[in-house]
């Protein structure tokens, strides 16, 4: 009965070698070969999940490749995943090894992981330590059975096994050996453990299907044909009861039609004369049918059965209409046009538009019964700032708008004939303009002089929908809390345009922001107007 027992935590505990698991106590060193049994050109180590390469070592590493070795030094509970060597020869060729790596969690007492990763190898008495091959320079420091340490003249050690003498089954348990690895200069514990039943023919493991996965789906076309293999590893040795077949839908292969449906099978040993059987099932034509079944792969020993079910499915279809893929090309590479014209419209927009107006004198014959390009206001005092304005508006505004660029203004004060009657004059005026300039000042905020010419120019462009506003700030106004209401509502709609000089300096260049965005905001020149310039 004990030996039954063992036999059957041991096939339960056990991983195999060909499938490539390894277990490690947390904190321990683990080193890992890839397992290529002929010539190869190099190795390169992946990280399965992220499909990251693992580089060589460099200083600080813990986790880094070396050829065909994988080392962690030490261990972390993180590093429980999947891991690939992909081996490359000579000939281009390439295969992968996939390898599955538990760290389990160091507990007081216990001299192993739960998971036992090592079968027997000999029913003889002698006891190889797993994987002592892959340090180098270890030395074995002591030898458990059952997590309580050997001792006896039964027991010869060598360098990295163990030898019963006269085995018998008192001597069948679990023999772990702990040695201590260095390298560079720090030394790392490990320990690896093996079954070890004396005198065995055969130890039967509970059935593990290598491939598929369980709900794996797999692409397939309409009327191709498809091979799906199956490979399970079911124990140690050669096996009395080893079935690997696949049914369709709960039913075996066998009852189907054998023109459409058959199954090959092999058997091979791996590592430790690990037993394994592949069965492939050949479908001749893939039907519409069997995109609705479940195909099930069922391996079975004189433990138990397990089972994989995987389904088909038809592969996206990648026909690419070659016209409809160059329109659609073409509409993104114009979608693209369009927003880079847009973006550089609004940061150059007006420059854009000067620069339109220079080259193509796109002058305006229209007859809209206006004799002004725009009428000026701004506020009369004796102070200094108003020297300058008044300056501004006599001097340097004519200069740069009548002069060079051939616009035609109005100026109270300049054009308005003595003996007219004021008000009336001044609303003739701001109804033949196309414009209305107001200089903004902290005087024409509290100027009362100028209430009645602001007010009706501001009537005239709000109410009326006359002339359109350009606001020139020559001094910073602040929050323009005191302005007044039509004010601040033209400037919510369009802003301002800000004199950036100071009142006592140079007159800005006529191709200064302040002047583009002056002539910006003005109408186009008249044929009229600019013909009048000219004579």
């Amino acid at each position: 009965m004990g030996y039954v027992c063992l036999i059957f935590l041991s096939a339960f505990f056990l991983v195999s070698m060909t499938s490539e698991s390894f277990d490690a106590m947390e904190g321990d060193a683990l080193v890992i070969k890839c397992p290529p049994r002929s010539s190869y050109v190099r190795i390169t180590w992946y990280h399965t999940d992220s499909n990251k390469i693992i580089p060589a070592e460099e200083d600080g590493s813990r986790i880094f490749s070396s050829k065909r070795f994988l080392w962690f030094l030490p261990t972390s509970r993180e590093d429980s995943g999947n891991y690939t060597c992909v081996i490359h020869y000579s000939n281009n060729g390439t295969k992968e090894f996939n390898i599955s790596v538990q760290v389990h969690p160091y507990k007081q007492g216990i001299c192993f992981p739960s998971q036992i990763r090592y079968p027997n190898n000999t029913g003889r008495g002698k006891i190889v330590c797993p994987t002592f091959d892959n340090y180098k320079n270890a030395t074995i420091i002591q030898w458990y059975k059952d997590c309580k340490p050997i001792q006896g003249e039964r027991y010869f050690k060598g360098d990295k096994y163990i030898y019963i003498n006269n085995p018998g089954k008192e001597d069948d348990g679990f023999y772990t050996c702990q040695f201590i690895y260095t390298h560079n200069g720090k030394v790392f514990n490990v320990s690896a453990t093996r079954i070890f039943v004396s005198n065995v023919k055969y130890s039967p493991l509970p059935p593990q299907i290598l491939f598929p996965k369980h709900k794996d789906v797999i692409e397939v076309d309409l009327g191709a044909a498809l091979s799906l293999k199956c490979q399970a590893r079911l124990g140690i040795k050669k096996q009395p009861i080893a079935v690997v077949t696949w049914d369709v839908n709960s039913i075996p292969v066998k009852y189907f039609d054998f023109s459409r449906f058959h199954e090959e099978t092999v058997f091979f040993e791996g590592h430790d004369q690990e037993y394994y059987r592949e069965t492939t099932l050949h479908i001749t034509e893939i039907k519409k049918e069997d995109l609705q079944a479940n195909f099930t792969c069922v391996a079975v020993n004189e433990m138990e059965n397990t089972k994989a079910t995987v389904t088909l499915q038809l592969k996206a279809q990648c026909k690419v209409d070659h016209p409809s893929v160059l329109m659609i090309i073409g509409f993104l590479v114009l979608l693209i046009i369009i927003a880079v014209s847009v973006v550089i419209y609004q940061s150059f927009r007006v420059d854009i538009v000067l620069f339109y107006r220079d080259i193509f004198q796109p002058y305006s014959a229209k007859d809209d019964g206006k004799i002004y390009d725009a009428y000026i206001i701004y506020p009369k005092s004796r102070t200094s700032e108003a020297n300058f304005v008044e300056n501004f508006v006599y001097q340097i505004l004519p200069d740069v708008l009548e002069n060079k660029y051939g616009y035609k203004l109005c100026i109270y004060g300049r054009d308005i004939c003595p003996g007219e009657d004021t008000a009336s004059a001044v609303e003739k005026r701001i109804q033949k303009s196309r414009r209305l300039i107001i200089i903004v000042t902290q005087q024409l905020i509290h100027h009362e002089d100028l209430a009645y010419d602001q007010h009706i120019a501001l009537y005239n462009a709000l109410i009326q929908n006359g002339a359109k506003v350009i606001l020139l700030e020559m001094e910073t106004i602040g929050t323009y809390e005191k302005l007044q209401e039509s004010l601040k509502y033209i400037i919510k709609q369009q802003g301002t345009v800000k004199w950036k000089e100071p009142p006592t300096g140079q007159p800005q260049s006529s191709n200064s922001k302040f002047w583009k965005h002056v002539r910006y905001r003005m109408p186009l020149t008249h044929k009229t107007s600019r013909s009048a310039n000219a004579g």
